[in-house]
């Protein structure tokens, strides 16, 4: 799609990519920035040295350690929102709750939900390598997880084919015609 002829929807606020761990964040939200020349946050970049170490040993983070990232990351957001930079950001956004702190900051920013199977999630994790994100936190992070509501602006993208087809598909969920 040629982006010269056509604009996102809500230009203006940051894409967040969420999902499980293992769900392809990181590398589906850097080849959206890419593909939109936008910035790219990796939204666990903002995690305290305390949660990274309390995921790190096996413990899954309660809502007391996501509030305070949660809001650096929507304050990022908004930042980036004020300065018409735009920017993707991968954050797992697990809860409606949780998506409700980013828009605190940016009311219209769209989510993208990287939907796999609890299979495909483990087999993922099980090849990556040097990251602080145990293979074994993916059971509690799916028992938290809600798919995004009918009433939340954003897309749900089946992660179960290439990079390239996910952001093709993200892009065109995510864009309509110029206004005239």
């Amino acid at each position: 799609m040629n982006m010269m002829t056509a604009y996102l929807v809500d230009g203006d606020a940051p894409i967040v990519v969420m999902g499980a761990s293992g769900s392809g964040k990181t590398t589906v939200g850097l080849a959206l920035a890419t593909r939109l020349s936008a910035d790219f946050l990796d939204a666990d970049d903002l995690h305290s040295p305390e949660n990274r170490e309390k995921m790190a040993t096996g413990h899954p983070l309660n809502d007391d350690d996501r509030l305070p990232w949660l809001h650096a990351v929507g304050q990022h957001m908004k930042d980036a929102a004020a300065r018409r930079q735009p920017t993707v950001v991968a954050c797992s956004a697990l809860t409606r709750r949780y998506r409700d702190v980013l828009r605190e900051y940016v009311p219209g920013a769209p989510f993208v939900y990287l939907r796999g199977t609890p299979a495909l999630l483990d087999a993922r994790l099980r090849a990556r390598t040097n990251h602080f994100m145990p293979r074994s936190l993916l059971e509690s992070q799916l028992a938290t997880l809600e798919p995004l509501g009918d009433d939340e602006h954003g897309v749900t993208v089946d992660i179960n084919t290439d990079v390239a087809r996910i952001v093709d598909e993200i892009i065109g969920a995510l864009t309509v015609s110029p206004r005239n």
